[in-house]
């Protein structure tokens, strides 16, 4: 089987990439600040308020016709339906993380995500995993039993958001759509069940959109805050290796990792203190190896073609 040459890394690549996990990396501190609203309210306005941005970022590439095109294949349809409980699950697990001063689990979570994926890939795909993947996905397993056993339950958490996440990515790559086309439908899906929850909030006397001008705005904020992130990583992606791009993913996990630690005063001793250098050390392997089958796809790129390998 041949090998297609990637495109080298791009300054422009490196900046949309390095927007997109820095962005990431600093939404706990917008989520501590909506910490008093309720998940569910907070991820029906991230539904509502990320749409008009994704719409008009679809209209100013002039990428309608392919959403166009998408409303009409109910195969598609259902595919960017489930897709779209992935990413609500994972916001919700997320949001309530943060509010409920649960930040260094959700930087665990993020932090095995990629170590899940590639189980996934060998699960589901029948891709072989090296030795030493083996030891980093190891490794990964057995921080996680280290903190069920002092906890007495399994950090659910961590294993929820790399869960929903590792699962979402997985199917998205199913999803014969452009990222943003995809991003645009799976908010479109969910845009009648998020007014439907607000309408009926309201009504009870609930809600906190027109209470105060700070929740208002602080709700229309979650749209942005959701949408371009999402957005600079689509772009990015399409510029940079797949190795650089993860290496770059632990940009995020780190920034959380930090702010709870310094910023939000959440404790990080016993059983955490053992987990997290085995998690680093996990992640480190893991890159190693990814860099090196980008170094092998290179050189075998290079070679004539009937000396590729099969």
């Amino acid at each position: 089987m041949t090998h297609a040459p990637q495109p080298a890394d791009s300054p422009k690549g490196f900046a949309y990439a390095l927007a997109a996990y820095g962005s990431w990396g600093l939404l706990p501190l917008y989520m501590k600040a909506v910490a008093h609203i309720p998940p569910t309210e907070v991820i029906a306005h991230r539904v509502i308020w990320s749409l008009p941005v994704a719409a008009a970022v679809l209209i100013q590439q002039r990428r309608g016709a392919d959403l166009r095109q998408a409303l009409g294949r109910p195969r598609l349809l259902a595919m960017a339906a489930l897709t779209a409980v992935l990413i609500t699950i994972n916001w919700l697990i997320y949001v309530w993380s943060i509010g409920n001063d649960r930040a260094l689990e959700a930087a665990l979570g993020y932090y095995i995500n990629p170590l899940f994926s590639i189980c996934l890939g060998a699960l589901l795909l029948g891709e072989r995993l090296s030795r030493m993947q083996l030891v980093a996905v190891a490794l990964a397993a057995l921080a996680v039993v280290i903190m069920t056993a002092e906890n007495g339950s399994l950090p659910a958490v961590a294993v929820g958001l790399t869960f929903s996440w590792g699962l979402y990515a997985f199917f998205k790559r199913s999803l014969p759509l452009g990222p943003n086309q995809g991003f645009t439908l799976e908010v479109m899906l969910l845009l009648l069940p998020a007014l439907a929850y607000l309408a009926w909030l309201h009504g009870h006397g609930g809600g906190h959109f027109g209470g105060s001008w700070s929740d208002t705005l602080l709700l229309i904020g979650c749209g942005p805050v959701t949408a371009i992130p999402l957005m600079f990583y689509a772009n990015g992606a399409k510029l940079l290796r797949l190795s650089t791009i993860g290496v770059l993913q632990y940009i995020t996990p780190t920034m959380i990792f930090l702010i709870a630690v310094w910023l939000f005063d959440e404790p990080f001793e016993g059983a955490r203190r053992i987990a997290f250098p085995m998690i680093w050390a996990a992640l480190v392997i893991y890159s190693v190896t990814l860099i090196q089958s980008a170094r092998a796809r290179r050189r075998a790129a290079r070679l004539p073609t009937a000396l590729r390998p099969d």
